[in-house]
């Protein structure tokens, strides 16, 4: 999928991954999975009322992919409300800031909402704030749903069986840059990345693909403190390896990076960047015109069709992005189903029939559409 809105116009984007919004119903073998209480189910501990939190970015690093994950799960929300909600009740939603990894907010965030008795929190978007806190929620017997984390820590994680994500691992991410950068027709790849379990294990499939593509990494992946003042030592270690293109895996600090690999004769107009879907952002205010044009950037997720951003514009007019919104959307009518097929809204109860109520089945693409094939 190329992106060719307005905002988009300086780079293009590779889509790698398309995402149905659920499945519903199950085999007629398989009684478990056709809807309703599970004979194995966890004993239930809901209220009867579905409280949602989310930890999603409203400050730092990944502020600019809060506003269409707070669109998709208001619009979610609104749905699931408009449908006669979940076991007769309303769904409730307590929004709050993620931060990140150099705040202490999500922590924060998490208490209260914990304090607050949420039987789910759709967060957090990076996959290191996910790890500061996702002990604390799953040892809470709290569902956590990511709508953003790629980083394949997560795959295996002991989280007692109460982490999901509508995110593809960044084993996929990493496979398709490498292929796509192979296929551009460059053999000698720099790869720069923020030292984080998203930064560090995307650079690493990165390098992975590369090779196997028969290109060669310019030495070690340079692994950079995302808080650092400067990044001249950095850059200038890796134009001393002379590479034909550059992978940047990064968040807002891209914006510190690039006029330092420009001073350096290896900026984007001398060397190509591929940016990845921490740094795929709108920086035509911020840098001089044409700096990043013919770069490119992969960014894993559902395609957003015109209809899908009709909706979420509805609910939020200045989206200006739609990034990791379907998969927010996604991640809340998911917990809404599990919920209505378990008959409890306790986290539990809603984790044991998430897989259930995702695959196999029937095709749904709206709440009510899904419930009634249940």
């Amino acid at each position: 999928m190329i992106r060719t809105t307005r905002l988009w116009r300086s780079v293009a984007v590779v889509g790698v991954a398309s995402l149905a919004l659920a499945a519903c119903g199950g085999d007629d073998d398989d009684d478990d999975t056709t809807g309703g209480a599970s004979p194995t189910a966890p004993a239930a501990t809901g209220d009867g009322t579905l409280a949602l939190g989310t930890l999603l970015p409203q400050t730092g690093s990944l502020a600019f992919l809060g506003p269409p994950e707070f669109a998709g799960v208001n619009l979610a929300v609104e749905e699931i409300n408009a449908a006669g909600g979940v076991l007769g009740e309303q769904v409730t939603i307590t929004h709050t800031d993620s931060g990140d990894t150099s705040t202490d907010i999500a922590s924060q965030s998490v208490d209260r909402l914990l304090g607050e008795g949420v039987d789910a929190i759709i967060g957090a978007a990076s996959s290191g704030v996910t790890s500061t806190v996702i002990d604390a929620v799953t040892q809470s017997d709290t569902v956590m749903f990511s709508p953003a984390n790629t980083s394949p820590d997560f795959t295996d994680y002991p989280d007692n069986g109460l982490y999901f994500r509508t995110a593809p691992s960044d084993v996929l991410q990493g496979r398709v840059m490498g292929d796509l950068v192979i296929s551009d027709g460059y053999a000698n790849i720099g790869i720069m990345a923020l030292q984080d379990p998203y930064g560090e294990g995307l650079a690493e499939n990165v390098q992975i693909s590369v090779e196997d593509g028969g290109g060669t990494v310019a030495g070690e992946p340079i692994i950079y403190d995302p808080n650092a003042a400067n990044y001249t030592t950095e850059v200038t270690d890796m134009a001393s390896r002379n590479p034909d293109a550059i992978v940047l895996i990064g968040f807002a600090e891209t914006l510190t990076m690039i006029p330092e690999l420009i001073n350096q004769g290896i900026g984007p107009q001398d060397v190509p960047l591929y940016f990845v879907d921490g740094n795929l952002s709108n920086y035509g205010d911020q840098l001089p015109a044409g700096t990043l044009d013919g770069n490119k950037g992969t960014l894993p997720g559902a395609e957003t069709t015109a209809d899908f951003q009709a909706r979420m514009l509805k609910v939020d007019p200045a989206l200006a992005d739609f990034s990791y919104g379907p998969e927010s959307y996604d991640a809340t009518i998911l917990i809404a189903l599990a919920a209505v097929a378990a008959e409890d809204d306790g986290g539990p109860s809603i984790a044991s029939r998430l897989v259930d109520i995702s695959k196999e089945g029937e095709k749904c693409t709206t709440f009510e559409e899904c419930v009634g094939l249940l």
